[in-house]
C-alpha cells in the first residue's frame, strides 16, 4: 500500500488540478434553460396536442374501416357474413368512442376538477 501511495503522490496535484479545470469547464460551457412557462401548462398543452393528433388518426382509420365493413356487409352473398360486418362496424365505432372519450376527458374535462379536492 505504501508503495502504491508513494507512487501516486507525485500525481496527485496534477490530477486534482486537470479535474477541477474539467469541472470549472463544464461550468462555464452550460447554458441556463428558462421556462416560459412551469411544467404543468406546457403538460397541458402536450396532453391536448397528442389527444387531437390521435383522435384525427383514429378518426381517419374508423371512417376506413367502417366503409371496409359497409362494403363487406353490402356485398356479402349470405347472412351470416352480413352480420359480421355489421358487428365489425359496431366494435369499430365502441373502439373509437372508448379512444376518443379517454382521450377527450384527460385533455379536456380533468383539467376542470383541479383544486376541487382541497380543503379551505
Amino acid at each position: 500500500m505504501k508503495k502504491f501511495l508513494a507512487r501516486l503522490a507525485p500525481k496527485m496535484p496534477r490530477c486534482y488540478v486537470q479535474t477541477m479545470v474539467l469541472i470549472l469547464a463544464v461550468a462555464c460551457m452550460m447554458t441556463p434553460a428558462l421556462a416560459v412557462d412551469d411544467m404543468w401548462t406546457v403538460a397541458n398543452r402536450i396532453i391536448v396536442d397528442v389527444y387531437n393528433k390521435i383522435a384525427g388518426i383514429s378518426t381517419v382509420l374508423a371512417a376506413l374501416m367502417s366503409a371496409v365493413a359497409v362494403i363487406g356487409a353490402k356485398v356479402s352473398n349470405n347472412q351470416h357474413k352480413s352480420d359480421q360486418a355489421w358487428d365489425w362496424l359496431k366494435r369499430i365505432w365502441l373502439a373509437w368512442v372508448i379512444i376518443n372519450g379517454m382521450g377527450a376527458f384527460l385533455a379536456y374535462i380533468r383539467p376542470l376538477f383541479n383544486g376541487l379536492s382541497t380543503i379551505q
